[in-house]
C-alpha cells in the first residue's frame, strides 16, 4: 500500500519528465535518409555514400529549426481535411492557384508540406547544376525530412495529435514509439532502386492523399485497442537519457503495429523510395553532373558555424514555435 501511495505521489513529477517527440521521431528520420542512399545509382552513390552519416544526422535539422523560426512549422504538414472531403478537390494542387483561392497566410496556417517538397526539389536541382557540395548535402538531407513527413497520416489531419478525440500522444506513438521498438528487429528497408519521377507534384500529392486516407485508421485502431488494455498495461515507465518517462508499453505497441498490418513499415519504405527518387530526379533534371570531383570537398567554416548555431537554438529553446506534436 505504501509503495502504491508513493507511486501516485510521484506520478505528476514523472509525467513532467516526458520528452517531446518529433515528426517521425529523430530515430526514424535518420533511418529513412540512411537507407535512401542505397537506392541510388553508382554515379550518385560515389558522393552520397561517403556522406551517409551527414545525410542521416542532418535529416532532423528541419525539426530543430522549428524551435527557432516561426515559418518552419507549416512546412511539415497539411491539415487537408480543412478543405472539405476526400479527395479535397476544392484545394488546388498548384501553389499559385491555391494562393489565388485561399491566400498565402491561410494556406500556411493549415500547412504547406506538399508545396514545400517541390520547392526543395528546385533548390536541390539548382545545387546540382552549380555542383555546390554544401547545398547538395544540406538540401538532400532536408528534402528527405519533408518527404517523410508527407507520408505520415497524422501530418495530413487537423486532429494531428488526437487532441480532438482525447487521444493526445498518438502522434509520437505512431511515428516514434513503434519504429524505435520494432524497426531494427522486424522492418525490411532494402527496397530496390530509385526511379525518375515524371511529375513530382502529382507524386507528392498522391502520397499526401494516402496519408489523409489512413489518418482515421491510425486514430480508430488506437481507440479500439485501448478498450482491451487497462492503463497499467497500456503504459509503462521507462528510463531514457537519464530520465524516467511515461511510454506506451511494449505489449500495447506490438499489438497496435499488428493491428495496423504493417502500415508504419510500409510508409517508412515508401518514404525511403520517395526520397531516393527525388534525389535522383533532381540530379537528372540538372543534367546528370559528374559528382566525383565533389567527394573530397568539406563543409566550410560558415557551414559548421551554421550547424552549431542551429543546435544551440534547439537545445536552449525548450519550446517548439507553433503547434507542438507530442
Amino acid at each position: 500500500m505504501q509503495k502504491a501511495i508513493r507511486f501516485l505521489l510521484l506520478l505528476p513529477v514523472l509525467l513532467l519528465l516526458c520528452n517531446p517527440v518529433y515528426c517521425w521521431g529523430f530515430y526514424a528520420h535518420q533511418k529513412i535518409n540512411y537507407y535512401a542512399v542505397f537506392l541510388l545509382p553508382p554515379e550518385m552513390m560515389v558522393l552520397y555514400k561517403p556522406n551517409i552519416v551527414f545525410l542521416s544526422e542532418h535529416s532532423i535539422d528541419p525539426d530543430k529549426r522549428r524551435y527557432a523560426l516561426p515559418e518552419e512549422g507549416p512546412r511539415h504538414y497539411i491539415d487537408i481535411d480543412h478543405y472539405g472531403a476526400y479527395p479535397y478537390n476544392d484545394l488546388p494542387r498548384k501553389w499559385a492557384d491555391a494562393v489565388a483561392k485561399f491566400g498565402e497566410d491561410s494556406l500556411k496556417q493549415h500547412g504547406i508540406v506538399p508545396w514545400h517538397v517541390q520547392t526543395m526539389l528546385y533548390r536541390l536541382t539548382d545545387a546540382f547544376k552549380e555542383k555546390n557540395y554544401s547545398k547538395i548535402m544540406k538540401c538532400s538531407a532536408e528534402i528527405g525530412h519533408y518527404i517523410s513527413d508527407a507520408h505520415v497520416p497524422l501530418h495530413a489531419s487537423s486532429n494531428h495529435n488526437g487532441q480532438l478525440t482525447n487521444q493526445k500522444g498518438i502522434h509520437g506513438f505512431w511515428e516514434s514509439r513503434v519504429p524505435e521498438l520494432l524497426a531494427e528487429k522486424e522492418f525490411d528497408f532494402f527496397i530496390g532502386q530509385a526511379a525518375y519521377i515524371q511529375n513530382p507534384g502529382d507524386f507528392i500529392w498522391k502520397r499526401v492523399l494516402e496519408s489523409a486516407a489512413a489518418a482515421d485508421t491510425v486514430l480508430n485502431y488506437e481507440r479500439e485497442l485501448s478498450k482491451k488494455f487497462a492503463d497499467d498495461k497500456k503504459y509503462a515507465f521507462e528510463s531514457r537519457n537519464g530520465k524516467t518517462i511515461r511510454q506506451y508499453s511494449s505489449a500495447f505497441t506490438i499489438a497496435y503495429n499488428k493491428m495496423l498490418d504493417g502500415m508504419i513499415e510500409r510508409r517508412m519504405r515508401q518514404s525511403i523510395y520517395a526520397i531516393a527518387s527525388f534525389w535522383y530526379t533532381a540530379w537528372i533534371n540538372a543534367g546528370q553532373p559528374d559528382l566525383k570531383g565533389l567527394v573530397a570537398q568539406k563543409f566550410s567554416e560558415a557551414d559548421l558555424k551554421e550547424f552549431e548555431e542551429l543546435n544551440k537554438q534547439w537545445s536552449s529553446s525548450g519550446k517548439m514555435i507553433g503547434r507542438e506534436e507530442q
